[in-house]
């Protein structure tokens, strides 16, 4: 539900002026100095397994520098010995995909191909002008507003509309099973999270540009490549809608690059890469979760007195931006939704390392 109150943004930091931007080589993060109370706190996330699940990946970046890097764990393979993870080991986005669909959006809103607040572009809901979902607008379902029928389990199979989704019946097109999807509330009454909603936005971004493909090349053209985010592999699925739900996999370093890219506002070693006032639209909350977990749009909002918002997946990954301390962190990983508050402290724990 809407919170209906105003909040005011904790500015995005510019890069400190000396601090050179990541290079392009994957290698090519300035580092800063050693935390002794943060490289404490990274220990803990990869020692500690019970409260935290297992860590793959853990960066922490403050004004620019690198200065916390770790690795561990391997994953799973089925056609051979588990690969240990590294610097180099693509991983799973889950929903942090999401956050990735979000800057696409905002890309063909400022070249004037979208508009967040006219209906939303699904052919299925237009066939008939009585269809209620026709009052849907992108807005809405950027900020999972929109009012569909989709239960977001990931537990019980028989109740779950992201499994029937992903890996059930409509898992050659998303799109189509999620658009299929009647109304529950009426648009902009109920929050309601929802992969189905970013894979309905994702096939709205790909029919604007031509096809799916087409919108991960413009992804990959307009905001992976100008920030050097070389490992980037979004997927697609039979019926070539990206899967922006769920399924990007990237280098802990490239995640970070993306998250630095929010944190500066959109900008990029003096380039716009996403337009301006497009950070703030996915960082103003609009809505508060039945757990009191605010909600942008594409993006949770923190709701410390550091402005800190997040990109967030399944099994505790995030991105975590805190604009008021200039501080980044990445964690990737696998942990169960009981060890979720835990992350939640150990990420308010490392924000409170860096005041």
């Amino acid at each position: 539900m809407s919170d209906g109150r105003e909040h005011n943004l904790v500015p995005l930091p510019p890069q400190p002026p000396g601090v050179p931007w990541p290079a392009a080589d994957p290698d090519g993060w300035p580092e800063g100095p050693s935390s002794s109370s943060i490289d404490a706190l990274v220990d803990e996330l990869f020692a500690d397994t019970d409260r935290y699940g297992t860590t793959y990946a853990a960066l922490v970046i403050h004004e620019g520098r690198l200065l916390a890097e770790r690795y561990g764990g391997s994953l799973p393979r089925f056609d051979g010995p588990p690969e240990r993870v590294t610097r180099a080991t693509p991983l799973l986005s889950w929903s942090m995909a999401k956050s990735i669909l979000h800057a696409g959006i905002g890309i063909l809103v400022g070249d004037g191909l979208l508009d967040v607040h006219a209906p939303a572009a699904v052919p299925a809901w237009h066939a008939d002008a009585s269809d209620p979902r026709t009052a849907i607008t992108l807005e809405h379902l950027l900020t999972m507003r929109d009012g569909l029928d989709f239960a977001e389990d990931y537990v019980d199979a028989g109740l779950s509309d992201v499994i029937e989704m992903l890996f059930g019946r409509g898992k050659d097109d998303v799109a189509a099973y999620a658009e299929s999807r009647p109304l529950a509330h009426p648009p902009d009454a109920t929050f309601n999270y929802s992969s189905g909603t970013s894979n309905i936005v994702a096939a709205i971004a790909g029919r604007t540009v031509g096809g799916g493909a087409k919108f991960v090349d413009l992804l990959k053209q307009r905001v992976f490549d100008p920030i050097g985010m070389t490992s980037a592999d979004p997927r697609l699925d039979a019926a070539g809608t990206f899967i922006a739900s769920s399924y990007v996999y990237a280098t802990a370093r490239d995640f970070a690059r993306f998250g630095l890219l929010y944190l500066r506002d959109g900008t990029w070693d003096g380039e716009r890469v996403v337009p301006e006032g497009w950070v703030d639209h996915g960082r103003r909350q609009r809505s508060v979760d039945d757990e009191g977990l605010g909600y942008g749009a594409h993006w949770w909002v923190v709701g410390d007195d550091q402005g800190s918002f997040r990109a967030s997946g399944y099994e505790g990954q995030a991105i975590q931006i805190c604009p008021g301390l200039d501080l980044l962190a990445v964690r990737l990983g696998r942990s169960t939704a009981e060890q979720y508050p835990a992350l939640g402290e150990w990420r308010a724990a490392l924000v409170d390392a860096c005041r």
